[in-house]
Order: structure tokens, then sequence, then C-alpha cells
């Protein structure tokens, strides 16, 4: 287990000994500038009930929300963002994302259509000597619990693109894995929402679960 998730032992263990049956809680990404950082309001908790189903991961049933300026982000291993406009992170805000990055943390960025050129902006603020690079079909992302020899999966058509996954590399380590093209998240949502077939939503819960692990077990 990464760092990141000792120091959230350490500094929440009063919420561990309340919630001892749960190793962690995971967030999403509370964010300024219009966007709708709230969508895919049960996509979360589909996840977590998925990933604690199949991979014995003890998440907390429900996701937290977090902003990228609190210290408070630096208790969940894994943070979650999506939406489909614009975005601003303040200094502090990117000052603060690129600390809880460069010690442990993972940020998992869902283009919910129409997030793309605003979250290339905002996370070059974050990482400005880093670039989004596409990531090969056998990086470990893919390679967890579940395979994905042809990479993302797509779940809903906008664009007529193939889904892609870009990464953010620092030192060696992937901090920030890019979801495009591909409605992720919508994936999780309950099947009511958008009636997408059982076996699209199967694919996007087994590579969002493969995010998770690989978010808590690399180093």
């Amino acid at each position: 287990m990464k760092k990141l998730l000792i120091v959230f032992l350490l500094l929440h263990s009063s919420v561990i000994i309340a919630n001892a049956q749960y190793a962690y809680k995971i967030a999403k990404l509370k964010y300024n500038g219009g966007g709708d950082w709230y969508a895919n309001k049960t996509s979360m908790p589909n996840l977590i009930k998925f990933a604690n189903a199949n991979l014995r991961m003890n998440i907390f049933p429900e996701e937290d929300i977090v902003e990228p300026g609190s210290p408070d982000i630096f208790g969940y291993p894994f943070v979650h963002m999506t939406g489909h406009g614009n975005v601003t992170f303040s200094d502090a805000d990117v000052q603060n994302m690129r600390r809880y990055l460069m010690s442990g943390g993972f940020l998992h960025v869902d283009d919910n259509y129409g997030l793309d050129k605003f979250i290339r902006r905002e996370m070059k603020k974050v990482f400005p000597e880093l670039n989004f690079i596409e990531l090969p079909f056998n990086h470990p992302v893919y390679q967890q619990k579940f395979k994905f020899a042809s990479g993302l999966p797509k779940v809903h058509e906008h664009d007529a693109k193939a889904p892609q996954g870009f990464g953010l590399i620092y030192q060696g380590r992937l901090v920030c894995f890019y979801s495009y093209e591909c409605d992720l998240g919508n994936g999780w949502e309950d099947q009511s929402v958008y009636n997408d077939p059982e076996p699209v939503r199967q694919q996007a819960l087994r590579m969002g679960a493969n995010l998770l692990q690989y978010a808590t077990t690399t180093n």
C-alpha cells in the first residue's frame, strides 16, 4: 500500500476505529469554474460496491467530496473527477494538488464530454513540466485483476472517436489517469440512468476497479 494510505490511516485513526470494517474512503473532486463536478451521482457507490465484491477492497460504501485546495485530500488514495464543462484551479489548488500527487495520491479524470480542453489547461498548471501521454495497452492499469488488451472500453459514442487513456507520469509513477472519449463514469451509473447494455456496464466497472487497484497497490 502506498505511503499516502499510511498517512491517511495515521491522520484518521478515530474514523477508522468508528468504521473498523472499512479500510479507507475515496472521494470525488469538487472544483471551481462552473463545470458540473457533481455529475454521475450513482457512479462511485456502484464502483465501490463492485470493487468490494470482486477485489475485496473494503472501501467505505459512499464517496466523500473533497476540494482541490483542501488538506483533507491527503486522506484519500484515490480521487475521481468528472464533468462536462469549465474547470478552474486557484494557485492554492495547484500547489495542493501537486503535493498530493507527488506524495502518492492518484487522480482519475473522466471526461464526461466537454471537459478536455479545460482539464488539460488546468493540469498543466499542476505539472508544467509534464504532458499527458497516451498509455500503451500493456500498461499496468489495463493489466490488473481485469485484462483490457485493447485499452479502455467504449461506453458512449460522441464524435466517432476511439476511447483513449492518457496519463501524467511523475518520476516513473502514473499520478493521473485521464479517460477520454469513453464515458467510463457513465458506465458505472445505475442501469436505469442510461439503459446501457449490462455487458457494457460490466466492462466499465471492471476498468474502474482496475484503476482503484492500481492506485492503492502500486508504489
